[in-house]
């Protein structure tokens, strides 16, 4: 399974959509600082599940029809900070769709995350990661779960990584930078949090039009539980192979 998911710097980069999905063929495409008014219900042969509507830098989350039926899509308000309520740049800063995987006969929650700007502290971007994971396990208990995007968290990520183990999930970093716009802010702000995944590799793909660069997450199932199991399926099935771009 593919997934591509992309900030596209103020939605400058929202014409480079149709090329990602031809060049690297996803299931998934979620989508950080797009217009969300302005966004067309299929991207290739993706659907829109559902985008933020109170943001002026949208979330929204794309799959595939032919393989994924949506369940439930959400929008989450996190915890503001002070440049959220000056300049009111998002109010839903959490996007999650769970989906029943057809191919893994399974369920499972993908979430598309923008934190707060560098002009907050990382204790607020900590705060708002916790309660989205916590949001997410309300969604889909004790499914698998992924939530990629725009962390805006370039140092400390190994204690960030410790905080969020602790909790359950893991953190991870892509091969190379994502982020290169700023001579002193650059490094990994596109991130991966996840749960019951095994994730093999992330890649940084080559930057477009936007100051972040998307990346290549790949995943596979951990031993599944009965909790994630999709109701008419036997407990038997196998680990199926994911990969998300970010």
């Amino acid at each position: 399974m593919r997934v591509i998911s992309y900030n596209l710097r103020k939605n400058r980069a929202s014409g480079e959509l149709v090329a990602l999905t031809e060049r690297y063929t996803p299931n998934i495409l979620c989508l950080q600082e797009c217009n969300t008014s302005d966004l067309p219900t299929e991207v290739g042969n993706l659907h829109l599940a559902d985008s933020t509507r109170r943001n002026r830098l949208g979330l929204a989350i794309y799959y595939r029809k032919d393989r994924f039926t949506a369940v439930k899509t959400q929008t989450f308000a996190l915890k503001k900070s002070l440049h959220d309520r000056l300049a009111a740049p998002a109010h839903e800063r959490l996007i999650a769709t769970r989906l029943i995987d057809h191919v893994a006969q399974r369920e499972f929650v993908v979430a598309s995350f923008h934190a707060a700007p560098l002009t907050a502290l990382n204790s607020l971007r900590r705060n708002q990661i916790h309660s989205a994971h916590e949001e997410l396990s309300i969604l889909g208990p004790g499914l698998p779960t992924l939530m990629v995007g725009d962390y805006n968290y370039p140092i400390f990520q190994g204690k960030l990584g410790n905080r969020v183990n602790r909790t359950g999930y893991d953190l991870t970093l892509s091969d190379t930078r994502t982020y290169t716009r700023y001579k002193f802010f650059r490094g990994h702000f596109d991130l991966a949090t996840s749960m019951g995944l095994t994730i093999s590799n992330v890649e940084t793909l080559p930057q477009g039009t936007s100051d972040h660069m998307p990346i290549l997450v790949t995943a596979t199932y951990e031993q599944q539980t009965d909790a994630a199991h999709h109701p008419a399926e036997p407990a038997s099935v196998s680990a199926e192979g994911l990969d998300f771009i970010i």
